[in-house]
């Protein structure tokens, strides 16, 4: 694996924008690669369901290709940096233009969450998948993929919170507001990390599980001995959190 950000990456791009010469650019994507991966592998839970690696990939090898194009090192931005969040927001806006939420999606989740609610004060236990389902009048199998794209909805939702308004480029492109939103990042994501503290204990070990460990909701269903409804309901929920904490945060 290549890792750019190397000061023979930083020669190639100064050739590069002397030139640009498109066997520099090939080699430069090549180097850059990793991104890409990285960016489809932590976004794989909310699109699997309804594309392949394979599309998402090649939108964001278009935009690891414009983000080339664009990169000035001269700013003082990592290329890794740049071009992740360049990568990253093309998926998502991928993700976005499919359309791939259907509109009851909402409506499900508080159905589900009422129906959790008032089964589990009857049960003085947590319900199982077939005694939701039953509850809800739908099939189990209904149950899991509306729970399935209620969780992606949310995760698609707090992407898009974490990352908007943060290119990187744009009309403005002096160092000053280049720092500005590098550190507008950083604070966002250090509002995260708190809002992940302030989680329950299930809800942190979800989020953990989720993004950090990559682990798809059968496999953390297999973990935390839950079934894979209930585990995308944690994820919702907790979602739903730390929403709320970024969004008190950009406004105030």
């Amino acid at each position: 694996m290549y890792a750019a950000g190397t000061a023979e990456i930083s020669e190639l791009f100064e050739k590069y924008r002397q030139n640009k010469d498109k066997e520099l650019r090939n080699e430069l994507v090549m180097r850059s690669m990793h991104i890409v991966r990285y960016a489809v592998m932590s976004t794989r839970n909310m699109f699997r369901r309804y594309t392949d690696d394979d599309d998402v990939s090649g939108e964001a090898v278009m935009a690891l290709m414009n983000a080339v194009d664009s990169f000035d090192p001269g700013k003082g931005v990592k290329f890794d940096t740049y071009a992740s969040i360049k990568v990253r927001g093309a998926i998502i806006d991928y993700i976005r233009r499919m359309d791939i939420i259907p509109r009851g999606v909402r409506r499900f989740a508080k159905e589900y969450d009422k129906a959790f609610t008032i089964l589990c004060t009857e049960l003085d236990r947590e319900p199982t998948r077939e005694e939701l389902a039953g509850y809800m009048g739908i099939s189990v199998e209904k149950l899991e993929s509306s729970a399935a794209k209620s969780a992606a909805a949310q995760t698609l939702s707090f992407e898009e919170l974490v990352y908007s308004g943060i290119e990187l480029s744009g009309e403005n492109d002096s160092e000053f507001y280049e720092a500005e939103k590098r550190l507008m990042l950083e604070e966002r994501k250090t509002c995260l990390a708190q809002g992940i503290k302030k989680l329950k204990e299930k809800e942190r070990t979800v989020i953990t599980l989720y993004y950090y460990e990559k682990l798809k909701y059968s496999e953390i269903a297999q973990v935390l001995g839950l079934s894979e409804s209930r585990v995308c309901q944690i994820h919702s929920k907790a979602v739903e959190k730390l929403r709320d904490e970024l969004a008190e945060y950009l406004q105030s």
